[in-house]
């Protein structure tokens, strides 16, 4: 289940919370009683293999066919 941050406008208290995406978003802060707002973050997101090429979506027709390519005159 993702941990969701949420922030006060009215007292500025800060916490976070384990909530299922089925959940209800809470709209009232337990400090004080006035309104929540959700806290949005940087998302960890790790790309694992060998890297992107811009070459990796093209047939391999299209490889060393481009610019800067010469053919003897």
């Amino acid at each position: 289940m993702p941990t969701y941050s949420y922030a006060c406008k009215t007292c500025g208290h800060a916490f976070d919370i384990v909530q299922s995406f089925s959940d209800a978003t809470l709209t009232v802060c337990p400090e004080c009683g006035g309104d929540l707002r959700k806290q949005y973050g940087a998302v960890g997101v790790t790309f694992n293999g060998s890297g992107f090429y811009r070459t990796d979506s093209r047939g391999s027709s299209g490889v060393g066919a481009g610019a800067g390519s010469s053919t003897p005159a």
